[in-house]
């Protein structure tokens, strides 16, 4: 008996000492979760119970606990490094199986769709062509064609003009600018400013705009775009009230009919547009013109420059015409009982019938935990308790191995009686 009470003591013990190795040995893999063993005792009794004389019969290994603690998040140089911070796995497919991970290292494939260091696709909901997220999950796909261009329908116009000023000399020339005339007279206007609008062709076109004063608190605004007249003359007129504010019956003129033009002066192919321009957020005060801001909704064709993502999973990719725009959105996953997941290797672990069914949704609602990105999760495994941990189990191994050492002795003992 004492010798198979022995042997179980050395298979529990060699038993903790490879858990407490591969534990060590994975102190450097991204989103490792370290174990630990759990033991139970055996005890041999009869079907009417133990008695007060039963000994126990060892141990054995009754569980291999995973550790689901959180690790340090380490920061990178790659925004496609993604940290999760609270609970949550990641979700990625190959073949259309579904595996779990928290090891949050990816890029972009060779076809354009986020993957692991296995290959493995990471799922999330997906983006529109206009950035909007949808609610369907599947791979998250990094569109690398360019952006379309956008029209510009809104000028935002938000501009001091000067309450001291007086009526120009001139009129404003009731004849309409043609390409390639020279500008109208500064005796004519009082202040202007440009700024680029843009056609249906994502072109860059120059919209000048000149304000002349026609009495107290009016202002007639006129538009030029490459030098032409567009529009009415004036485009509209622009009322201001005594305390500076402008008239909200005033405050939008409108470029009707613009059809665009080439560099020689010939229409260019873009349709023909209207767009509308804002003075809602102007003032006439008695201090000389400023222009505060000048904003339109238009840009040009613009090529994938970069990606991030934020803490709620969204993926944004950066474009070479200043825009910004979502691709999709990360999603994570979380189980009523992460223990009950099935490791699988690399990184990753499989639903069980124990750990329940996968709870999909967005980081940061219902206990998921956030995203950061340029960070990885490292392993929670601390090298330091777990150097002590192969020491006891090495000091359990060598004291099982007395015992037998012991009742080997014992039986030798008894074998040579005479």
């Amino acid at each position: 008996m004492a010798f198979n009470v022995a042997v179980s003591g050395l298979n529990a013990a060699s038993a903790d000492l490879a858990i407490v190795g591969n534990n060590v040995a994975n102190v450097q893999t991204t989103g490792f979760k370290g174990s630990r063993a759990e033991f139970t005792d055996v005890f041999a009794a009869s079907a009417l119970g133990a008695s007060d004389t039963d000994t126990g019969g060892g141990v054995r290994l009754a569980s291999v606990s995973q550790q689901f603690t959180q690790g340090n998040i380490a920061f990178t140089q790659n925004n496609l490094d993604i940290a999760i911070n609270g609970q949550g796995f990641f979700m990625v497919s190959e073949g259309g199986g579904l595996e779990y991970s928290r090891a949050g290292q990816f890029r972009v494939d060779a076809e354009g769709f986020v993957v692991n260091v296995a290959g493995q696709r990471l799922q999330g909901l997906q983006a529109d062509e206009t950035g909007n997220i949808t609610g369907q999950v599947g791979d998250v796909f990094i569109d690398r064609t360019n952006a379309d261009p956008q029209e510009t329908t809104l000028v935002d116009a938000r501009l001091n003009l000067d309450a001291n000023q007086e009526i120009p000399p001139l009129p404003f020339s009731a004849t309409p600018v043609a390409f390639g005339d020279p500008p109208p007279s500064s005796q004519t206007f009082n202040s202007s400013t440009s700024m680029t609008v843009f056609d249906s062709l994502g072109n860059g076109h120059e919209l000048s705009l000149y304000f002349a004063k026609t009495a107290p608190g009016q202002w007639d605004v006129h538009g030029l775009i490459d030098g032409e007249t567009v529009g009415s003359s004036p485009l509209g007129t622009v009322s201001f009230g005594p305390d500076g504010s402008v008239d909200p019956a005033t405050s939008a003129v409108t470029v009707a009919g613009w059809n665009p033009l080439a560099a020689d002066g010939t229409p260019n192919g873009a349709s023909t547009q209207d767009f509308t321009i804002e003075f809602g957020n102007s003032t006439q005060f008695g201090s000389p013109f400023a222009v505060v801001s000048l904003q339109q909704d238009g840009f040009t064709t613009g090529r994938l420059i970069g990606l991030s993502v934020d803490s709620a999973g969204i993926v944004q990719g950066r474009f070479t015409n200043g825009g910004v725009r979502a691709l999709g959105q990360v999603v994570l996953a979380n189980f009523a009982n992460p223990q009950g997941l099935q490791p699988l290797g690399d990184s990753n672990w499989a639903e069980t019938f124990d750990s329940g069914v996968p709870l999909v949704g967005e980081p940061g609602t219902a206990s998921r935990g956030v995203l950061q990105s340029g960070a990885i999760e490292e392993s929670n495994v601390e090298l330091t308790a777990e150097l002590t941990k192969l020491i006891i189990a090495q000091r359990n191994f060598q004291a099982n191995a007395q015992t037998i050492r012991t009742a080997d002795t014992v039986t030798q003992t008894i074998i040579n009686l005479r």
